[in-house]
């Protein structure tokens, strides 16, 4: 399997799509450290060479678009959660990493015997709340406020999973050096920088509220379960994450809705603004699961929102969302008045590990 990004049209169906999408996504994983992970999307992708499933079957004729509905990434969460429920035992090497196995095999054999549990992850797009990314979301604050919008943020968030990045404000952040949260908080990150240190400001949140369409009970374990087959079993320190991130949600539950993107947006940007304040819609890895029209219907509403916008009531759009083409993401802004123009200002490891600081 080709470990170079084949070009493709996110929209694209057929076969050909569905192959595609697993070679790209084995080419994404192994870009981001995430060589396992890697290698379980490669043995499923072999089971589409002759397929003697079910599983296999819906996978091949998948009737979608196999990369925008992150195909690779379904499947492989139903392996993760086979493994770490502890009932497919003969994963176990793969998720350990070892050498001289045949993954194709095993996959396909605990396919075989779990196949009733598997395909239940192919109706629904994966979710990746990754607390990691909030270090992006609050750099580029930082750089708003450094622009003389109001440093006391009302924060939207659209695909907010199980809202662990809604509570960025119990979270401390040393981003080269600019100190920002409560400390020690309910977790700490300190993403390797690269460039200079973002604008140092005093930051603060008027609200954060966000939505999804299938959000997630981080105190239901049967749901915090599920988030976890998503994390990519190389990145132990995300385990330990989505454990701080449960305690936290059980002490306090983010403020979380049951909604889709564009609804959401509308009803929220209709909601009388307090002076003083930056209200923000912000995203991450999740802009590829919105549908088409709901995009439409986002990015309207908030360019209107924006033509109304002053200086005491100002708007803005943060957004890092996946690049396949350089492997890694981009953190775009946009605000107003005055900044309606995307505006990157780095580009970031998928789960914050690093960050490419561009806002100078």
């Amino acid at each position: 399997m080709s470990e170079r990004y084949k070009p493709i049209d996110m929209a694209e169906t057929g076969p050909g799509a569905v192959r595609t999408a697993f070679a790209n996504q084995v080419a994404y994983c192994r870009a981001n450290d995430a060589r396992v992970t890697a290698r379980i999307v490669g043995a499923l992708d072999t089971l589409l060479d002759n397929p003697a499933t079910e599983f296999a079957r819906r996978i091949a004729g998948w009737q979608g678009a196999p990369l925008a509905d992150a195909l690779p990434l379904r499947a492989a969460g139903g392996l993760h959660a086979l493994h770490l429920s502890g009932i497919a035992d003969e994963l176990a090497p793969i998720y350990a990493d070892a050498e001289d196995i045949n993954d194709a095999a095993i996959v396909a054999g605990a396919v075989r015997r779990h196949e009733a549990a598997l395909l239940p992850w192919l109706d629904g797009p994966p979710q990746t709340n990754e607390a990691g990314r909030s270090s992006n979301f609050i750099a580029a604050m930082l750089w708003l406020a450094d622009r003389g919008l109001p440093p006391l943020f009302d924060c939207l968030e659209i695909g907010s999973s199980a809202g662990i990045n809604l509570m960025i404000d119990r979270y401390h952040y040393d981003l080269a050096g600019v100190h920002i949260g409560p400390r020690p908080g309910a977790m700490a990150f300190a993403p390797e920088w690269r460039g200079d240190h973002p604008p140092q400001h005093d930051i603060g949140f008027a609200g954060l509220k966000g939505c999804d369409v299938a959000p997630v009970d981080l105190t239901d374990p049967a749901q915090a379960l599920r988030l976890k087959a998503y994390i990519w079993p190389e990145h132990h320190i995300r385990f330990a994450r989505m454990e701080a991130a449960i305690a936290a949600a059980t002490a306090e539950p983010p403020q979380l809705i049951r909604a889709n993107a564009a609804d959401f947006i509308e009803t929220e940007l209709a909601r009388p603004q307090a002076d003083g304040t930056t209200r923000v819609l912000m995203h991450s890895i999740v802009w590829q699961y919105v549908p088409a029209d709901q995009q439409a219907r986002v990015t309207a509403a908030i360019e209107a929102a924006g033509a109304r916008a002053t200086a005491e009531k100002p708007l803005a759009w943060i957004a890092l969302e996946a690049n396949r083409t350089v492997h890694h993401h981009e953190l775009v802004v946009r605000y107003w008045p005055g900044g309606a123009a995307p505006r990157m200002l780095g580009r970031s490891h998928a789960h914050g590990a690093w960050v490419e600081w561009l806002g100078s």
